[in-house]
C-alpha cells in the first residue's frame, strides 16, 4: 500500500452494493476500520432500495469515532458517475429510471459522495494494496529489475466487470464507460458479448448444453466446480467443459484489452475461486496466435498461480550491459512479459479499498463545493 494512503487520517464510508445484498464499511488509512455490514438490497422496490442504502450508511456513521470525512462505493453498471446518477440497470428494477443517488447522500450527510463502478474500483484497490504491489514485491524479491505500474482486471460473477489503472490513475474515460470489457466479442460465439461466455449463467449454460440438463436445473458455479473435481453428484466431464470455455471467451477478453493497456492482469469475483480450472486455458488463450501471425499478443502471459510458470516470470531474462564512454554497467530485463493471477486482497476488500483511496484522490485535488 502506498505509504501516503495508509498514514491517511481520514474516514470513508464505503458500500459494495449488489443486486441481493449491500455491504457497508467504513475505512482509515487504507484499513477496515468498522463493518462490513449488511442489508438487503431489495432491488425490486425504488423507495425501500434507497431506505436501505440511507439507513446503512447512518449506521454505519453510528458505528465510527470520527465524523466520515466522504461516502465512496461501488455501484454495478452504467450511469453517470460523476454526476451521481445512476440509470438503466436493467437487472436492478430500482435504478432503470434516473436516480441522483450521490446528491440524495450529500444532501443526507453533508459530506462528499462518490461514485463508481465496481469492476473499476475493483481493479483499483489491487493496483494500491493488492495484485499489483505483490507482483512487484516478488520481482524485487527475486533480484529482477523489471517492475509493472499498470493494472487490467476482470470480475466474474453475475457478469463481466472490468477495470483499468494506468501508472497509479484510476482511468475512467469521458462517458464513465472505460473499460466496459463485458461488450467485447464473445470468441466462441462472436453474435454475442463476451459476458454470455463469461458469467455465472455462461458457466451454469454451458454445464447444462454439456449434460443434456435443463439451464434451471443447472447448479451454481461453486457446485459445477465441485463436479468437475469429482466432490460432487454430477457429470465432471460437462463441468470441467463448462470452466473451459469460459477460461476461453476470459482470456480472449484478457488479450484484447492488454494489447492497448499493456500491463499485468487480475482475476476476482465469485468465480475466481474455481481458478485451478480455467485459469490455465485462459493463459493457452492469451498465447494463442493468428493465422498470419504467430502471436495473439505481444507480451508473453504466464499464470501466476503456476509454480513453474511464476518462476519463469520472475526469472525473464536479465542481463547486464557496459555503458560505452564509462565505466558504468546496466541491468535490465528485455522481456516483454505480463502475469495473470488471482485477487490478493478479496473482491470486496479491494473494491473497498478502491473506493476509499479514490476519495482521498478526490478530496485532495478536486475543490469541494
Amino acid at each position: 500500500m502506498a505509504p501516503d494512503l495508509a498514514r491517511d487520517p481520514r474516514v470513508v464510508m464505503t458500500l459494495d452494493a449488489g443486486r441481493t445484498g449491500l455491504k457497508f464499511s467504513a475505512i482509515r488509512g487504507g484499513k477496515l476500520l468498522v463493518g462490513p455490514t449488511s442489508r438487503p438490497t431489495e432491488a425490486d422496490d425504488p423507495a425501500r432500495c434507497l431506505a436501505n442504502i440511507i439507513d446503512g450508511f447512518a449506521e454505519l456513521a453510528s458505528l465510527v469515532d470520527a465524523p466520515p470525512d466522504a461516502i465512496s462505493f461501488a455501484f454495478p453498471g452504467p450511469a453517470d458517475y460523476p454526476a451521481g446518477i445512476i440509470a438503466g440497470l436493467q437487472n436492478f428494477e430500482a435504478f432503470r429510471e434516473p436516480v441522483p443517488l450521490g446528491p440524495i447522500l450529500e444532501a443526507r450527510f453533508d459530506i462528499p459522495v462518490f461514485i463508481n463502478n465496481d469492476g473499476d474500483l475493483f481493479v483499483y484497490g489491487e493496483a494500491i494494496a493488492g495484485f499489483l504491489p505483490y507482483v512487484n514485491g516478488l520481482l524485487a524479491e527475486a533480484g529482477n529489475p523489471k517492475r509493472y505500474l499498470n493494472l487490467f482486471g476482470i470480475t466474474l460473477g453475475t457478469g463481466l466487470g472490468a477495470g483499468i489503472v494506468r501508472n497509479g490513475e484510476l482511468w475512467l474515460g469521458d462517458n464513465s464507460a472505460g473499460a466496459e470489457a463485458w461488450l467485447l466479442r464473445n470468441k466462441l460465439d462472436p453474435n454475442v458479448n463476451a459476458e454470455e461466455g463469461a458469467s455465472i449463467r455462461a458457466v451454469r449454460r454451458a454445464y447444462a448444453a454439456g449434460a443434456g440438463i435443463a439451464i434451471d436445473d443447472a447448479p451454481e458455479p461453486r457446485t459445477i466446480a465441485e463436479i468437475a473435481q469429482g466432490r460432487a453428484p454430477g457429470d465432471p466431464g460437462a463441468a470441467r467443459e463448462a470452466f473451459c470455455r469460459l477460461g476461453e471467451v476470459a482470456g480472449d477478453v484478457l488479450a484484447q484489452a492488454l494489447t492497448l493497456v499493456d500491463g499485468l492482469a487480475v482475476i476476482g469475483g465469485g468465480i475466481a475461486g474455481a481458478h485451478p480450472l480455467f485459469l490455465p486455458r485462459l493463459v493457452c488463450a492469451m498465447n494463442a496466435s493468428y493465422e498470419s501471425c504467430p502471436r495473439r499478443l505481444a507480451p508473453l502471459a504466464f499464470n501466476l498461480e503456476d509454480a513453474e510458470q511464476r518462476a519463469g516470470f520472475l526469472r525473464g531474462e536479465v542481463r547486464t550491459i557496459d555503458v560505452p564512454g564509462s565505466a558504468r554497467r546496466i541491468s535490465y530485463d528485455p522481456m516483454r512479459r505480463t502475469a495473470v493471477g488471482i485477487s490478493r486482497l478479496g473482491t470486496s476488500e479491494a473494491v473497498a479499498v478502491g473506493a476509499y483511496a479514490y476519495a482521498v484522490h478526490q478530496l485532495d485535488t478536486k475543490p469541494q463545493a
